[in-house]
């Protein structure tokens, strides 16, 4: 790692060949200095030093870093001069490289040219589409792979295939990986157990992944955080807290990440104070300068608890320009709280600095539709078509034998819609009988009170949960995972679910998770 001293005596070379070109590449690549891994490239070529396929698997990687797009497909160019494109490595290299650049058609060509696919390929394909997000292709290709039967995945393949399942909310695939590893590998190392823990308690079983954080030998800081953050989103601020202390009691320093786990944890529980106090240990105590997602949880924190002028004033201090999510986040507080002065001025600092995200200006509407101000709405909403904006519809994932549905609001597309809304129908005389009445309130739009307690019938989430009543056994567990914050009406009608099918029902939202059963929400009513 001493660059500057293996720089010096490459300079004293008089004519370096490939060798020592490429132990510099790499020795650049490995110090994150990709810029000058190009740049001696290029001297490379120019002193007329003929690069091998090790020169380009480092390269290549560089590249994808910079997300230099252009410069790789002019060295993708030079390989075919070179003859190399039919290397084993090179070829790796190249389906990585366009995964990661955004380019992955072009990877997906690659690969599918491949003769052989090696277990590298499989694992660069997947890694591709894990980098870009593509959590079903992720698991596509990796059962792929499976039905070949040839290959023996190895743990970079298992950690992307995990994060799918992260994702996606995925348990019992995910619980299918764990046993996998089992045969595979007879000791897994600290990334792949950090990955499964991160599995375990971002699909809802947080029992499990604490087990195998306890079991842990090595604990690394990436392990103390995954578990810190993992205990935030379920709500055990005080757990977390714990777990923060025993990380300094074991001499590992904390890092801006650990603390953006720590904070969030204080928010998710409504500990105010202690979120404040730790805010104000990142500065003195470990000299870090707080980041954009430390004040984006704080202003979270204080916003939760209703503390809004706090907040504003918070985000009036911060020694760096605020961005749009900690506006967002102090308009999101302004809705749950009702306060829709502040939310006035959340919004405008939203909306000056150009904002694209069309929520910013739905939240504002649903904060007008909230005060009856109905031609505020109507204006607020015409600039969402004048700007061209495009919503991502709100959804729910739910997995049923070892398949993830999805379900969006009003959903008539899946093969047993007519099945699913008669059971909603059916589970709606029940929670009559129960005290269930629909909030109305939550749908923000002018139309009667009939057509609104329609439109809450068949929110995503509603849709998922009659879905898993059909098509799981009596008394097992049900497990969802949204892309938004659950409304109050579907907190009260899950909560309802829960004791009169006797489920336990965990929904994972964009924030956190919230287990039902018998009646109540591990949240406690604090979201």
């Amino acid at each position: 790692g001493s660059m500057d001293y293996a720089c010096s005596i490459f300079q004293q070379v008089d004519e370096p060949g490939s060798f020592d070109f490429n132990t510099m590449i790499r020795g650049h690549v490995k110090g994150m200095n990709y810029e000058e891994a190009l740049f001696l490239y290029y001297e490379m070529i120019k002193t007329g030093v003929q690069p091998d396929n090790y020169t380009y698997t480092c390269l290549l990687k560089a590249c994808a870093r910079l997300q230099a797009l252009q410069e790789a497909m002019q060295i993708h160019g030079h390989i075919f001069k070179l003859e190399l494109e039919d290397d084993e490595f090179v070829q790796n290299s190249l389906i990585s490289m366009y995964g990661k650049c955004g380019e992955i058609e072009l990877s997906c060509a690659l690969f599918k040219q491949k003769d052989i696919k090696s277990v590298a390929s499989w694992s660069a394909v997947i890694a591709a589409h894990a980098s870009l997000g593509m959590w079903n292709e992720c698991l596509m290709f990796f059962g792929n792979m499976s039905s070949e039967g040839c290959w023996r995945p190895e743990e970079s393949i298992f950690v992307s295939v995990l994060t799918a399942c992260t994702h996606l909310g995925a348990l019992d695939l995910g619980r299918c990986i764990h046993g996998s590893l089992m045969r595979s590998i007879t000791e897994l190392n600290v990334i792949v157990l950090t990955s499964l823990i991160d599995m375990y308690v971002k699909c809802g079983c947080l029992e499990k992944g604490f087990c195998l954080f306890k079991k842990m030998a090595n604990k690394n800081q990436l392990s103390y955080s995954v578990m810190i953050s993992g205990l935030a989103m379920h709500g055990h601020g005080h757990e977390a807290i714990k777990i923060f202390s025993k990380m300094l009691d074991n001499g590992l320093e904390p890092d801006d990440v650990v603390y953006v786990g720590v904070l969030s944890a204080c928010g998710h529980a409504g500990l105010v104070d202690e979120g404040l106090l730790y805010f104000e240990r990142i500065k003195s105590e470990y000299e870090i300068e707080p980041t954009i997602q430390h004040y984006g949880c704080m202003v979270d924190l204080l916003g939760r608890a209703g503390m809004l002028n706090e907040a504003l004033e918070l985000i009036k201090s911060m020694h760096i320009k605020p961005t749009d999510v900690i506006w967002r986040s102090l308009l999101s507080a302004c809705k749950v709280h009702q306060n829709l002065e502040l939310g006035e001025i959340a919004a405008k600092n939203l909306l000056q600095s150009n904002s694209s995200n069309p929520s910013d200006y739905l939240l504002l509407s649903n904060m007008y539709a909230g005060a009856q101000r109905w031609e505020d709405v109507a204006r607020t909403r015409s600039k969402i078509a004048t700007n061209g904006f495009k919503q991502t519809p709100g959804f729910s994932l739910v997995e049923v034998g070892r398949r993830v549905y999805k379900f969006v609001s009003q959903d008539m597309s899946h093969p047993q819609w007519e099945g699913i809304y008669e059971t909603i129908h059916q589970m709606e005389w029940q929670l009559k009988f129960e005290g269930y009445s629909a909030d109305t309130s939550q749908v923000l739009h002018d139309i009667d009170e009939e057509e609104k307690r329609h439109r809450l019938k068949g929110h995503s989430q509603k849709l998922a949960i009659a879905f898993a009543l059909i098509r799981t056994s009596q008394g097992s567990p049900i497990r969802i995972a949204r892309n938004l914050r659950m409304c109050n009406d579907c907190h009260t009608y899950t909560k309802f679910i829960s004791i009169i099918y006797e489920r336990e029902i965990t929904v994972r939202d964009r924030y956190r998770f919230h287990h039902f059963k018998d009646g109540t929400c591990s949240c406690r009513d604090y979201w």
